[in-house]
């Protein structure tokens, strides 16, 4: 068959070819491994409680201090990994009022005990290191501890450890799956400085050696890399919100000259957030733990109800809009975006990073979501089609298992594209917004596969979504929709990588309504009176697709 006629979106990638299914396969070591896979020396204890207690030397980035492991005996065991970069230096592990023996392998550090914890048993030890944890080299892309001063010459401290892992700078069972269900972060930070880290301040106490201990308590569950120390002389501003569960407190923590920028920006930009989440995803996850936006010295992160802010005051992405339509530049990305993530990310967290498009996706779709509460659902479905200027279609969404290695960077605006396209099928906008708040019901406080989170959306749509979300995560290239005659009829078929694919499109004849035509991957008739290659148009604003008329 002759192709007669190719259209194309912007930024597709060329139409796949058997050559491009052969990707070719990264390689891994047994470091990644211990960080990224769950061991029986893992799963063998369930983590309740962590009291990070830690001191900073900012004059020597340096860091000393302990973490105490509370947990429950999944299964009778004498040993157990935890993680902390090898570049920090164990004193000692505590067991019992007695130093017990580790080994390390890599950033994997192996505990054996005196005696063997039994299954269902409640136990705890206490580690106690030192050391200068890696410096951040260009946070919160590639993280660990950042050092900045502000524009006065004072210090200016974060974390930020997404993907490299909280185990950069301190001691943690370093795995997304397993949760602390509260926690008590102990940060001491030099005398004119105050620390801000998750949850709720609970105390503040002068120490003797020119420092002053702040004491955060999370009262949730928590992921690794969300626990932040952010350090600065920062200036307070406080408010309420009446949301969906009542009173929820809202605490801003800047830098004092940016005081009435923060508050006109904040103003501006949080409670229009909290109000647009709230509607499409459910109740605010962390009301007994509040809302805070920190101002940090980098762009921004998701570290729970201590949302990192670094946008500047601008509206936009650093005042830029990411999706070129002009949507992005009426609202502040960073609060619109990072916010998004106490829903997907924090209070529903996957079970491993290669599943991060769950967390993304979503959130960069919140960013639509938010345009169309305030603009109207054709400026929504703008902004998220303008999105497609930043789709690579470089590799599969989804990463490898088991080695902590997350998947493309396609996972935000293709992933968002995707979630819209997925609306479009269901064709119900009622029933799309009792999936998106009911995800966050049924998962509420969990960590997740993406395959859970796609066959709670199959059951609730009543129809079976799996061979999309398979072609748009698993594979780099799109579906293809191939128009033609066949037999003398009008015919189409989906050329795809994944086998038995089938999604209903929108077509229509010039002029005309659009009709949800069903399409596999075998030929069929188009079923589309008066259709002719010259006058077929298909809908390839709401689906990011490629087509092929003959």
């Amino acid at each position: 068959m002759k192709l007669k006629a190719l259209l194309l979106l912007a930024g597709l990638a060329p139409l796949f070819t058997q050559a491009q299914l052969l990707q070719t396969k990264e390689q891994f070591t047994r470091a990644d491994s211990l960080r990224g896979t769950l061991t029986p020396l893992r799963t063998c204890y369930d983590i309740n409680y962590y009291h990070l207690d830690v001191k900073f030397d900012i004059a020597n980035k340096a860091i000393s201090g302990s973490n105490l492991f509370r947990f429950t005996a999944t299964q009778n065991f004498n040993k157990l990994q935890f993680d902390l970069f090898d570049n920090l230096k164990i004193e000692k592990v505590v067991y019992k009022g007695k130093s017990i023996p580790f080994t390390r392998e890599f950033n994997a550090v192996f505990v054996t005990f005196p005696n063997t914890i039994q299954k269902g048993f409640h136990d705890e030890f206490t580690v106690l290191y030192s050391g200068n944890p890696r410096e951040a080299k260009n946070a919160p892309w590639d993280g660990g501890v950042q050092y900045r001063t502000d524009s006065l010459g004072k210090p200016w401290v974060a974390t930020a450890c997404q993907g490299l892992g909280a185990s950069v700078w301190w001691p943690t069972k370093d795995h997304q799956s397993d949760e602390v269900d509260s926690m008590l972060i102990s940060i001491s930070v030099p005398n004119g400085l105050k620390d801000v880290s998750n949850g709720r301040l609970r105390k503040v106490t002068p120490l003797k050696d020119g420092y002053t201990r702040y004491d955060w308590f999370v009262g949730n569950p928590i992921n690794n890399y969300d626990v932040a120390a952010n350090i600065a002389d920062y200036a307070h501003i406080s408010d309420t919100y009446n949301g969906e569960k009542g009173k929820l407190t809202l605490d801003y923590w800047v830098l004092p000259y940016n005081l009435e920028k923060a508050k006109k920006q904040f103003d501006a930009n949080v409670k229009p957030m909290l109000k647009s989440h709230e509607h499409w995803f459910g109740p605010y996850p962390w009301y007994e733990d509040g809302y805070k936006l920190v101002e940090t010295p980098h762009l921004g992160m998701e570290h729970q109800s201590a949302v990192a802010y670094g946008n500047h005051y601008r509206n936009g992405y650093l005042g830029r809009d990411l999706s070129g339509t002009g949507w992005g530049l009426k609202w502040d990305y960073i609060v619109i975006h990072e916010s998004g993530h106490e829903w997907f990310g924090n209070n529903i967290t996957t079970k491993d990073i290669a599943d991060m498009w769950v967390h993304e996706a979503f959130t960069y779709y919140s960013e639509s979501l938010f345009t169309e509460t305030y603009y109207g659902k054709q400026a929504g479905q703008e902004y998220v089609n303008g999105s497609r200027l930043n789709i690579q279609n470089d590799r599969p969404i989804v990463g490898p298992y088991g080695v902590n290695h997350e998947g493309s960077g396609d996972m935000y605006a293709k992933g968002g594209v995707l979630l819209n396209q997925v609306r479009t099928i269901i064709n119900d906008d009622a029933k799309w917004l009792a999936i998106l708040r009911g995800l966050n019901k049924t998962f509420y406080h969990q960590t997740v596969t993406g395959d859970q989170i796609i066959a709670y959306i199959n059951k609730e749509a009543g129809t079976d979504l799996t061979p999309v979300f398979n072609q748009y995560l698993h594979y780099k290239t799109l579906p293809v929709l191939e128009i033609a005659t066949v037999r003398g009829q009008m015919g189409a078929r989906w050329i795809t990588d994944e086998r038995g694919f089938n999604m209903p499109v929108r077509i229509r004849t010039k002029g005309g309504e659009y009709q949800y035509i069903k399409v596999s991957n075998r030929w069929g008739a188009l079923g589309l009176s008066g259709a002719t290659k010259d006058n077929i148009e298909v809908d390839t604003f709401n689906y990011y697709i490629g087509v092929l008329i003959d």
